[in-house]
């Protein structure tokens, strides 16, 4: 699978030890974070990354900063992305299970690299389940795309 990785400065250990674990499960993994010593906003980021994956370049992405949030509320902001915060396996499962979402959002200072390895595997497992969440997932749809027709 390709997948994209991004993430600030908070979160750098974190990204670097996510890529090689994707990378060793045999995923493509882009990076589009921060490198030692560098610092960056994580919307910018976090956009980035989401566009991506909104744009079909990637198939999934894994977004780090400090709390998770930012990068969560960030990438969703990219228009047909459902990126969830997830700080343990069963939430990053349910992610893609039940709500097809294309980006998972950790927390560096929430959580450490190895329960962080936990939760990608779960997540990167995944798949979405369609059924009773399939509606749900479309009336997510139907939202962005009313609330899309209303911006300026």
């Amino acid at each position: 699978m390709r997948v994209v990785v991004g993430c600030d400065e908070a979160a750098f250990e974190m990204k670097e030890a996510i890529k090689e674990f994707l990378s060793a499960a045999g995923h493509e993994v882009t990076d589009f974070g921060v490198g030692p010593d560098e610092t960056a906003l994580y919307p910018d980021i976090a956009h980035q990354a989401a566009t991506a994956v909104a744009e079909g370049r990637h198939e999934r992405a894994i977004l780090m900063c400090g709390t998770g949030i930012g990068v969560a509320i960030s990438a969703n902001k990219v228009s047909g992305i459902r990126a969830a915060q997830a700080h343990d396996a069963y939430s990053a499962e349910r992610a893609q299970k039940s709500n097809d979402a294309q980006v998972l959002c950790m927390g560096a200072r929430v959580i450490g690299i190895e329960l962080a390895k936990t939760i990608v595997a779960a997540y990167m497992g995944a798949h979405f389940e369609g059924g009773r969440s399939a509606i749900k997932v479309e009336r997510i749809k139907e939202y962005e795309k009313r609330m899309g027709s209303t911006t300026s």
